[in-house]
C-alpha cells in the first residue's frame, strides 16, 4: 500500500478577547471605608491602591477599578452589587468597553 505524506501549512490568527472596564460610581451614601473594602476584597487592590482609587471615585465621580474579559467584568460588577446590597449601600458598578 502506498504511503502518502502531505504537509499542510495552516495559519491561525488569534485575536485578543475584547476587554471591559469595571467602573465604580460615586454617590452620597456609600461610606469611603466600604468602597476601600470593596476594592480590596473584590478587585484585590492593596490598601494604598484602594484608598487612591476611592479618592478618585470621590473627586471625579467615578474610577476604573480593573479591566477584564466580559465574563469576569460582569462577575465583578455583580459581586459589588451583592456586597453593597448586603451592607445597605447604593454603590453602583458598571462595565464598559475598553477601547
Amino acid at each position: 500500500m502506498p504511503k502518502f505524506e502531505e504537509e499542510l501549512e495552516v495559519e491561525v490568527e488569534l485575536q485578543k478577547p475584547q476587554m471591559f472596564r469595571v467602573v465604580l460610581h460615586n454617590d452620597d451614601y456609600t461610606s469611603m471605608d466600604f468602597v476601600v473594602e470593596v476594592l480590596t476584597r473584590i478587585f484585590h487592590k492593596t490598601q494604598e491602591e484602594a484608598v487612591k482609587t476611592m479618592l478618585q471615585i470621590h473627586e471625579k465621580e467615578r474610577a476604573v477599578c480593573g479591566v477584564y474579559s466580559f465574563e469576569i467584568a460582569q462577575t465583578k460588577a455583580e459581586q459589588v452589587k451583592q456586597l453593597a446590597k448586603q451592607n445597605e449601600f447604593p454603590l453602583l458598578a458598571t462595565i464598559e468597553e475598553d477601547v
